[in-house]
């Protein structure tokens, strides 16, 4: 690779074989010191295009080598191995100029990323300050942050087929990261320089579902003064997401499996088929194969979605992504508020490890936002951390007044209304803490609308 050794140091001797084993693998030179002391005497003396070093040493600490490798070779990147426990001092390394961190156990696969990814960061030759983001893939500025076995597999295989143009079925609960993975996807499919477009399949409306995906000619309906290209056309040979798949409507279910058989689209109002070269990634909150069998989605384009499919795992059963997630966005919303960045104490740690995160990742990101505006001092502590736990959710579900006589329509009228008023009227939240569709919710605040009109009406011809 034309560069200078990279410099491993670590006590042990079975990590120090293992780490030169890897990067040998993966085509980079490797010297190794068995202390922070023989790691000095060497930066002294060599020149080095790295240094890998274990937090936890005796006699001399990788902070003490990190602080005295800046004062010898000061443009040379330093990545930090620590433990599981230790995030707080992967976080102060980062403060001081390690490049990055590494989380153990990691894999030789997310050692390689890393170290590249610094390589090509600091071109080398300069030091610059990186998110704490191991085993992550960026798509513009989308991120994906895990060190979890299982996620590894699916980014593993997600770039495996990325470069063909089967259609990905991507399913999981609200706020894993789906739309990141797609985002993935298309940055690794070959084509990542064409469209990417994005549709949420729930807030299609009804009427226009078919001209939004498909396009429509001039004249095709009152008020189609122009042509217009649909999702499919705009995304070239790019990436159409269908988000919330399963909340598209039956019509458009069936249309949508023609594209998907045919490859080419209908645009309303058009004399003739148009090519379709995009990839389709389809996504889901729900379990395509039950809303088969309830009949809300086509059991045809369930197996003609479902080519590749993937499940990302929720975050409680990938607890050891928690620190690294927690850290990632303590940095981030440390730098949108102009704040300086603050540890998270050890209690607090263990409290955000031991929450199920039903709103998974997302609930996180919401969880270390509101401790970075609320927190003061160097250390966020328990305290500035508000989780919302299970008990308390399932309170606020069932903490309608009830009356005798009171109807099942009042009641779910009742509580659909205090949900909405607790998350200050954010309808995809109020959907997701009452287990219905926006598309549901959307419907039943319709209904009651018109009840109300229908109401005031009546009382208006009854007072005349």
């Amino acid at each position: 690779m034309g560069l200078a050794p990279i410099l491993v140091v670590d006590d042990e001797s079975e990590m120090r074989s293992a780490l030169s084993h890897a990067l040998t693998r993966g085509g980079f030179s490797v010297e190794n010191a068995a202390s922070g002391t023989e790691a000095l005497v060497k930066l002294k003396k060599d020149a080095f295009s790295m240094v890998i070093t274990d937090l936890k040493m005796p006699e001399m600490s990788g902070m003490e080598v990190l602080y005295a490798a800046k004062k010898i070779a000061p443009k040379v990147p330093v990545i930090m191995i620590t433990a599981f426990g230790s995030i707080h001092n992967a976080v102060e390394a980062m403060q001081e100029g390690a490049a990055d961190y590494l989380l153990k156990p990691f894999s030789f696969e997310t050692l390689e990323n890393t170290v590249k990814k610094v390589l090509k960061s600091t071109d080398g030759n300069a030091n610059i300050r990186l998110s704490k983001q191991n085993s992550m893939t960026q798509s513009n500025v989308k991120t994906l942050v895990t060190q979890d076995p299982k996620l590894l597999d699916i980014l593993k295989l997600a770039r495996k087929v990325a470069s063909s143009r089967s259609t990905i079925l991507i399913q999981g609960e609200s706020g894993t990261g789906k739309e990141l993975l797609a985002a993935y996807i298309h940055e690794h499919s070959g084509y990542k320089d064409e469209p990417y477009v994005a549709v949420n399949c729930a807030a299609l409306p009804d009427t226009l579902a078919e001209s939004e995906l498909f396009g429509h000619e001039k004249g095709a309906f009152t008020g189609a003064v122009n042509r217009k290209m649909g999702k499919f056309e705009l995304a070239k040979q790019g990436t159409v997401v269908l988000d919330e798949i399963s909340e598209m409507t039956r019509p458009l279910q069936a249309k949508l499996l023609r594209v998907l058989q045919e490859r080419e689209i209908d645009r309303v109002g058009g004399s003739g088929p148009v090519p379709m070269h995009a990839r389709v990634v389809a996504i889901s909150n729900v379990d395509l194969k039950k809303a088969v069998t309830d009949g809300k989605f086509r059991e045809d384009l369930y197996y003609r979605v479902n080519v590749v499919p993937f499940t990302i795992p929720p975050l409680r059963e990938r607890k050891g992504d928690i620190p690294l997630l927690a850290g990632h966005f303590l940095e981030k919303y440390s730098e949108m508020n102009q704040q300086d960045m603050m540890q998270i104490s050890d209690a607090a740690m263990a409290q955000l490890a031991n929450n199920d995160w039903k709103g998974n990742i997302r609930e996180l990101e919401n969880t270390i936002e509101r401790a970075v505006l609320i927190g003061n001092g160097s250390k966020l502590m328990p305290e500035h951390f508000i989780l919302d736990s299970i008990d308390s959710e399932r309170h606020s579900r069932t903490a309608v007044p009830m009356k005798a006589g009171m109807t099942v329509r009042e009641m779910e009228r009742q509580l659909i209304s205090r949900t909405l008023d607790e998350v200050s009227d954010n309808r995809t939240r109020a959907a997701e803490l009452l287990g219905i569709s926006i598309r549901t919710l959307r419907n039943k605040l319709r209904e009651y609308k018109q009840e109300l009109e229908n109401s005031q009406a009546k009382a208006v011809q009854q007072s005349g």
